[in-house]
């Protein structure tokens, strides 16, 4: 006879970390100069990408990143909300869209429909977008173009 119980989710930890370090690495080839410098304009396509410091602390800073212009609805107006923690050299997304502080792991279902790896999912979102933004990425100021620019479409 089967067993029908159901496991209990286990988040890999090793798996989001390991996300996290590599996603602080791709963030400080995009922005290496956050110490300096505020922002940072990438164009992808027709997308505008932003990156901008929002807090500099001892051991961490906090990015804002959005993206205007894209061609996808849905990501068309992606804002993000991340934080390096450079003594770890993790990087870790505080803020998705509109969510705050998404915890680690979630029963299913719940109230939000999070998913059980809602935290690891959004992070090894970052890590694809990222990447992506390293592969396809110019930076806007090589062709005179700014994040505030009035046509925001």
């Amino acid at each position: 006879m089967q067993n029908l119980t159901k496991k209990p989710f286990k988040l890999d930890l090793t798996q989001l970390h390991a996300i996290c370090d590599a996603n602080y690495v791709r963030l400080l080839r995009l922005f290496p100069d956050y110490e300096n410098r505020n922002s940072r304009d990438l164009l992808i396509g027709t997308a505008k990408v932003g990156l901008a410091v929002a807090e500099r602390c001892r051991y961490t800073t906090v990015f804002r990143i959005h993206q205007q212009r894209a061609e996808s609805r849905w990501l068309g107006q992606l804002r993000m909300e991340v934080r390096a923690y450079h003594d770890v050299r993790m990087l870790e997304v505080m803020v998705f869209q509109s969510s705050r502080k998404v915890a680690a792991r979630y029963r299913y279902p719940n109230a939000h429909m999070f998913a059980q790896d809602e935290k690891y999912q959004q992070n090894r979102f970052l890590a694809d977008w990222l990447e992506h933004c390293l592969q396809n990425g110019r930076s806007a100021s090589d062709v005179g173009v700014s994040m505030t620019d009035s046509s925001s479409g």
